[in-house]
């Protein structure tokens, strides 16, 4: 491949395309608009209050401001790695804050984002290295993902700012890593872990660099990376697209797991996949979109969990039916962070509800559940039964990689909760607040949200919008939703179907309202033979019994008492503990040793976000409850 050190700079035309986190890019200039747009683009402002609102704050202050940036630079000054990681921190913060930023611009923020690039330009060598290995090791291990973490911050710190600085070190940091490759006759395939997965989803951010810049080299150098996975060392992210993805290749032995042999590593995959749906929208190839959709299908269906996530020791293993057992480090945050991320390139793609279904039931459950209550710390691991535990200290940087990733996925939520389209606007999160966007006549719409889903499931959605006009308004009927009822002005509007936007065009005025009521009884499911295991969602909600709540032990088996429609009574009961969001209580059969069994029992349930989750104290929690085998069955 031919590669020009030398960077030309053109004057950047204007054009309206999203961000490397779906943010419109305001301040920065582009000079190559992608073919293939996106359905749906985020909200322009957004204030949100509230539950959801608290938690971002609590993230916001906690996490975000009080990361010390200077810790996470160190490690850059130094070039003496081998084998370890700490070049991904500073770039998974900083996307983080760049996200949180665009949420909610504080002046605090602002100097923090600033201060982080400046501190991490000035560790770039003279032929554009940024990064912590030494020498003799760079392109192995995790150099090259470190890289692509550094050029992802230095791109969302541009299309906050344009700053064409932090762009400039993006473009030399690219640069040095092709010449690199090209020099040293490597494929990046054969690079670094999860046979060539990590190094492989640089693709992201040169296809980014090749928006903002014009510059040629870094498309084909992303159309060279998809070439490369499809030959025999690579991971034939493409032709294997129809094979589940925990059964892609062999599974690798315990003392292998995370070395090049895996090929089923959760978080590397879908880093990959979201650089493809980048490049299609760039080449308009058909192909790559089928590939991710048709993977992402497969993930949900052999993979995500009740609680919206998945993968064990860091990878798929066909795990969907297996979610009731005790199972080792389950369902890492950065898979639970890249899925959310991965359904949210969907959804603005392609508009489609099954990908806002599945963002909805992750963050309440497996994001937040990862969440610790003062938004300072993330879990490593959030298992369905058993403890939320601290996750241990990575690469001697002061926090994990899920403390510095958690946030990317929580501060996607704020302006995707309402979006605009070319036909309107669509509402896919039901989160207290008002939503600021343009019209297709360019006119100024506020939606303002007026809820406190999903404790209950009653939503009003007032329209401001000061001249009158005529577009769509598209409302998402999340698919656990089996009753529906919408209303606009106090009539109600047929065509409800679960599981799928409701189009409601007609000319907007001011204020006029729509009523939405969602279906929020307890439903029971099932999984397993023997023994059968039976789980409790409310909503987007899983529940989870917890030993602060009152009821048997976790030990005991229990039996929930449904209508014999498959659902379940629940009462709302107001809890004692200020770390539990939602508690409920519903009548469980117990276990008996008379002929004529055992009166019910009261068990009470809280959230699944809520369960084990405290700020000193790891209390047993299970959703999954075990049912006794009879042997007449």
């Amino acid at each position: 491949m031919l590669i020009c050190l030398l960077l030309s700079w053109s004057a950047r035309a204007e054009v309206h395309v999203t961000g490397n986190l779906g943010t419109s890019l305001q301040a920065a200039k582009v000079q190559v608009a992608p073919p293939i747009a996106d359905q749906l683009r985020q909200a322009e402002k957004a204030e949100l209050s509230g539950y959801v609102a608290a938690k971002l704050d609590a993230s916001y202050q906690n996490r975000i401001l009080a990361q010390d940036y200077q810790r996470l630079i160190e490690p850059f000054k130094q070039h003496d790695e081998h084998s370890c990681w700490q070049g991904e921190f500073w770039g998974k913060w900083f996307t983080s804050a760049a996200l949180a930023y665009t949420y909610k611009p504080t002046p605090e923020l602002k100097t923090t984002l600033s201060n982080a690039v400046e501190g991490l330009i000035a560790t770039q060598t003279p032929e554009g290295y940024i990064g912590n290995y030494a020498p003799e090791s760079r392109l192995n291990a995790w150099d090259i993902w470190g890289r692509k973490y550094v050029m992802l911050g230095l791109i969302a710190y541009y299309d906050i700012t344009g700053d064409e600085k932090a762009l400039g070190a993006a473009a030399k940091e690219a640069d040095f890593l092709m010449k690199e490759l090209e020099e040293k006759g490597a494929k990046i395939v054969e690079m670094g872990n999860h046979r060539g997965m990590a190094a492989s989803s640089v693709l992201e951010p040169f296809t980014q660099l090749y928006v903002r810049t014009g510059e040629q080299r870094y498309l084909e150098f992303a159309k060279e990376i998809v070439r490369q996975w499809e030959t025999p060392t690579g991971p034939q992210l493409i032709s294997k697209a129809e094979v589940p993805v925990g059964q892609r290749f062999p599974k690798p032995t315990a003392q292998r797991w995370y070395t090049w042999d895996q090929g089923q590593k959760a978080y590397e995959m879908m880093s990959c996949y979201e650089g493809l749906l980048e490049l299609y929208r760039l080449t308009g190839k058909p192909e790559y979109k089928q590939v991710v959709e048709s993977t992402w299908q497969n993930i949900l269906d052999t993979e995500i969990n009740i609680a919206g996530s998945g993968a064990a020791m860091e990878a798929w293993f066909s795990g969907k039916p297996l979610q009731a057992y005790p199972i080792a480090h389950y369902q890492e945050t950065c898979v639970t962070v890249t899925w959310i991320k991965l359904s949210q390139q969907l959804l603005r793609l392609t508009g489609e509800a099954k990908y806002a279904d599945a963002i909805e039931i992750a963050f309440y459950n497996a994001l937040l559940g990862a969440m610790r209550p003062d938004g300072s710390d993330w879990a490593k691991y959030t298992p369905l039964s058993g403890q939320r535990l601290k996750g241990s200290e990575q690469c001697g940087m002061g926090l994990n990689c899920c403390n510095a990733s958690g946030p990317r996925a929580l501060f996607t939520i704020p302006l995707t909760a309402v979006m605009a389209s070319e036909e309107g606007a669509a509402v896919n999160f039901y989160i207290d607040g008002t939503y600021g966007l343009k019209t297709p006549g360019g006119n100024r719409l506020v939606v303002e949200q007026q809820t406190d889903y999903p404790a209950s499931g009653e939503i009003i959605i007032n329209v401001k919008l000061k001249k009158p006009e005529r577009f769509s308004l598209a409302i998402r009927l999340p698919g656990w939703s089996e009753k529906s009822t919408v209303q606009v002005n106090g009539e109600s509007i047929t065509g409800v179907t679960s599981g799928e936007y409701l189009n409601i065009s007609r000319e907007w005025k001011e204020n006029d309202r729509i009523s939405l009521s969602l279906d929020m009884r307890g439903k029971v499911h099932s999984i397993g033979e023997t023994p059968v295991y039976k789980a409790i969602t409310r909503g987007p909600v899983v529940l989870a019994r917890d030993e602060r709540l009152k009821g048997p032990g976790l030990e005991a088996i229990l039996a929930p008492v449904t209508d014999g429609n498959g659902y379940i009574e629940l009462t709302p009961r107001k809890s004692d503990d200020p770390n539990i969001w939602m508690t409920f209580s519903a009548t469980f059969n117990p276990e008996a040793y008379t002929e004529y069994g055992a009166e019910p029992v009261e068990v009470e349930l809280c959230d699944y976000a809520s369960a084990g989750n405290t700020m000193n104290a790891y209390p047993f929690f299970k959703v999954w409850l075990p049912q006794l085998f009879d042997p007449r069955d």
